[in-house]
């Protein structure tokens, strides 16, 4: 019983203390707390604002589990964002220039994301099992090429044909065909629902990211691979001991990262139909985030992302109601994440002395029955 009162004390813990230090920063800029608080739920109640939390939800989640697939093996890809602005942007060049019917089209970009972005994580994986680079630096350095480098330079090459009417604003990749934009989902949100107004659309890699989700459950906790994963990165000297190669284990959890943060541009590139000028950026880094404060669990990060969404989203409102300043959900992601962490790692030190203490009860009765 204890356990499990432990394991709900330390969400609950968090969220209060979230709520706490978000109502004295509230306090110090002069703004009403409630009146703020008030403005975000009553905008977040609303069915369009919830398409919109979902659609923002969606990428977090997947850059949650392209994350967590290396912290269950001990590895820190912080190289997610990268990761998916490449694959984003050769899934966009190569969607734009084939034809082809609606599923096998939309099958080649998903495929042409996920083998980039899988290729482009297993480099890091290479110097780390052939040279012994930590993947953190190699995933930075990795990043920056990416932004500053790969994404320039291809840009330029790939560029929309367009003539005199060219100009910075329009740079891009060819618009892709009607045949390869993923299909929204409204209808089937609407079974449930009244229609969707103001033009809103959900988008359907929402039922995507759902798949992804069962299918690291399944991966990670229901098959070999998964076990042998998890076991190298809890030990990978009993893990090799126990035959598991602890290189190609590590290749492949970073090829697989590397294949599900492929998946994130694919989000954005349903709904513009090229890659822009100004892509999203920051979801790489804001899935690492999710990932933490889900800890690495499907549910748990479907949660993170769909609070990290609703922060987002419903903060946009406090500009125009003047409550508060939106740069609040800023700061209300960094506390909720900061006190999650805190809270579990107080949880888990208690779960810790409370197995210590069992299991030393356990040793003394067992002394006592047996005779001298």
């Amino acid at each position: 019983m204890r356990t499990y009162a432990l394991s709900l004390a330390a969400p609950v813990g968090a969220f209060v203390l979230t709520v706490i230090v978000s109502t004295l920063a509230l306090l110090a800029f002069g703004s009403n707390p409630v009146e703020a608080y008030g403005d975000m739920l009553s905008h977040a109640s609303k069915l369009e604002t919830q398409v919109d939390i979902l659609n923002r939800a969606t990428p977090f989640y997947l850059s949650a589990v392209a994350a967590a697939i290396g912290f269950r093996m001990n590895l820190f890809n912080i190289g997610v964002e990268g990761q998916y602005l490449v694959a984003f942007l050769f899934a966009a060049q190569i969607g734009g220039l084939i034809s082809l019917p609606q599923v096998l089209h939309i099958l080649v970009i998903m495929l042409v994301a996920m083998a980039v972005g899988s290729l482009y994580a297993g480099l890091a994986g290479i110097l780390k099992t052939a040279r012994g680079v930590n993947e953190v630096i190699s995933t930075i350095m990795l990043n920056s090429i990416a932004v500053g480098g790969l994404l320039a330079w291809l840009q330029q090459e790939w560029q929309a044909e367009q003539g005199e009417a060219f100009t910075s604003t329009t740079l891009g990749t060819n618009p892709i065909d009607e045949s390869g934009l993923f299909p929204t989902i409204n209808g089937l949100l609407e079974i449930f629902t009244r229609d969707i107004g103001q033009g809103k659309q959900l988008t359907g890699m929402l039922l995507i990211a759902i798949l992804v989700g069962v299918l690291y459950n399944l991966l990670l906790n229901r098959t070999r691979f998964g076990f042998d994963l998890r076991a190298s990165g809890i030990n990978p000297f009993a893990a090799r001991a126990g035959g598991i190669p602890p290189k190609r284990m590590v290749l492949a959890a970073m090829m697989l990262s590397g294949a599900v943060a492929g998946l994130i541009g694919v989000v954005e590139l349903a709904d513009r139909g090229k890659f822009p000028p100004d892509p999203i950026q920051g979801l790489g880094f804001q899935g690492i985030a999710v990932a933490l404060l889900g800890r690495n669990n499907p549910g748990g990060m479907a949660f993170a992302a769909l609070l990290f969404a609703f922060l987002d989203v419903s903060s946009g409102v406090l500009d125009s109601t003047g409550a508060a300043s939106r740069e609040i959900a800023v700061i209300m992601q960094g506390v909720v994440l900061l006190t999650a962490v805190v809270a579990y790692g107080v949880a888990n030190r208690l779960r810790e002395r409370d197995e210590a203490s069992e299991a030393a009860e356990a040793l003394l009765a067992e002394r006592e029955v047996v005779p001298a």
